[in-house]
């Protein structure tokens, strides 16, 4: 009896203590024994983004990236289902809308669907990311460079992507970054247009990505390949609204990545990228209604008064009067697409810009012009600012003082060179792109772009000054 005096104090006490313990699935996953790499600062999801370490201006960072063969084979696979050729196949190209409509309105169209994510590896700042989703992304330079046969895509990361089928890299982060996205230059021979052209419109105050430079090793399953140089880009609806619309710190207004001409709305055509739980697109609704009222020409100050209610037509302006006078015709205006629009709580809806790889280029199809007297009423939202006397003026006014400012000879020259410099010796020095690596005509052609951009420059201003004679 007295034992039991001792043993029944302890038998409570342990039971006790047994009930305390957290459930097992309510204990956080030790990360670290999965990914020794793992720290809170460059893998955690409680750290801002650190712009300094992933879109360094100064240096080119490096990237390694591990696709297992039998990936790759599905990758293979997955876009011969939804494009129609398997890698290298060869074939046509993609169908799309030109100058003043045509082919299907301007709305670009590429296969079935995205191409699938898949889990791979990826090595960064002497650090391992497991299982981060990687896939394919673009429309007519994926096409190309598929057919063709060329390793070096335009994909997509994702770092918490497989998050539910692998608990231990919940909430994932490259240094605070989520999503990112890897340019491969296509089409430029220069391989510097999409981050130029990012620098320019946020020197010219509108706002667009960051944008950095990365050498590119990818292991398709058969040993590591140096793809040379990619351009990362800030994903808009990660980080860059964030960081650039103090406005909305956490980004809560509604942001769209539209394949729309605006002529009218069709939901399909507005893609959510966030807010997607809420089945609400009265925003654009809205822009769209205001941009296409009848009283446009009959009542013309109030027609703008409601479109400034609902767009921000004034940044609008701004955007076009650089976009128009530096030349990119893969635009709105061409096609329906290479456009966000964000919802600003106090801005209302803002136009920002993406995918500047055919910036700054003569050659190819025909660009808006710095008149704009070309464009067909299939494309409202150019049409109708051009024929608007006010909104004109205030066009014209962006145009010079863009010109003047910031799009000069010798502004443009030094970001020219700087940029070039910096990705030189891994493009045509110490380490070499080369073909099926590369979508370089030649590495010749490399150094002569340099050229070819500064007389573009030069062209673009004489042409200003004649249109705003």
């Amino acid at each position: 009896m007295n034992q039991l005096r001792f043993i029944l104090p302890t038998v409570v006490f342990l039971c006790w203590v047994a009930a305390c313990k957290p459930k097992e699935e309510e204990v956080t996953p030790d990360v670290t024994a999965t990914n020794p790499d793992w720290t809170a600062e460059s893998h955690g999801n409680d750290v801002s983004p650190n712009y300094a370490v992933v879109f360094p201006q100064e240096a080119v960072n490096a990237l390694e990236i591990t696709i297992r063969k039998t990936q790759w084979d599905s990758i293979r696979t997955d876009m011969k289902a939804k494009f129609g050729r398997d890698f290298g196949a060869g074939g046509g190209s993609p169908g799309g809308g030109g100058i003043g409509g045509g082919g299907n309105g301007g709305v670009p169209t590429f296969g079935t669907g995205e191409p699938n994510y898949f889990a791979v590896t990826m090595k960064f700042n002497e650090k391992t990311w497991t299982n981060l989703g990687f896939r394919l992304k673009g429309n007519s330079s994926l096409s190309s460079i598929w057919r063709s046969g060329i390793y070096k895509l335009p994909f997509r990361l994702k770092m918490d992507e497989f998050e539910d089928q692998f608990p231990a890299i919940k909430n994932q982060r490259l240094y605070g970054f989520q999503e990112l996205s890897m340019s491969p230059g296509y089409g430029d021979n220069s391989l510097i247009r999409e981050k130029v052209a990012a620098d320019i419109f946020r020197e010219a105050g509108v706002p667009a990505a960051k944008t950095a430079f990365y050498k590119v090793y990818i292991d398709f399953g058969e040993g590591k390949k140096y793809c040379g140089i990619y351009t990362m880009v800030e994903v808009i609806d990660d980080t860059m609204v964030k960081d650039q619309f103090t406005d909305d710190p956490e980004a809560k207004g509604n942001i769209y990545k539209p394949e729309s001409t605006f002529q009218s709305f069709v939901q399909s055509q507005f893609e959510k990228k966030n807010n997607k739980e809420e089945a609400n697109y009265g925003d654009v609704q809205a822009f769209i209604t205001a941009l296409n009222a009848t009283n446009r020409t009959s009542a013309a100050s109030i027609w703008r008064d409601n479109l400034e209610k609902t767009f921000n037509v004034d940044h609008y302006l701004k955007y076009l009067a650089v976009n128009n006078t530096m030349v990119s015709w893969d635009v709105y205006g061409a096609m329906a697409h290479n456009y966000y629009l964000y919802n600003s709580p106090t801005k209302k809806l803002i136009w920002i810009p993406w995918d500047h790889n055919e910036a700054m280029k003569t050659s190819g199809r025909n660009a808006v012009s710095l008149a704009m007297t070309e464009v067909a009423k299939t494309w409202p939202l150019l049409r109708y600012v051009a024929e608007d006397a006010v909104y004109y003026a205030q066009y014209k006014q962006y145009v010079a003082a863009f010109t003047n400012n910031v799009f000069t000879a010798a502004k443009m020259g030094t970001l020219f060179d700087k940029y070039h410099n910096l990705i030189a010796p891994y493009v045509n020095g110490s380490e070499v792109e080369q073909k099926p690596y590369s979508n370089l005509t030649s590495t010749a052609a490399f150094t002569s772009e340099l050229a070819t951009l500064k007389t573009h420059v030069n062209t673009r201003n004489q042409a200003v000054a004649t249109f705003l004679k």
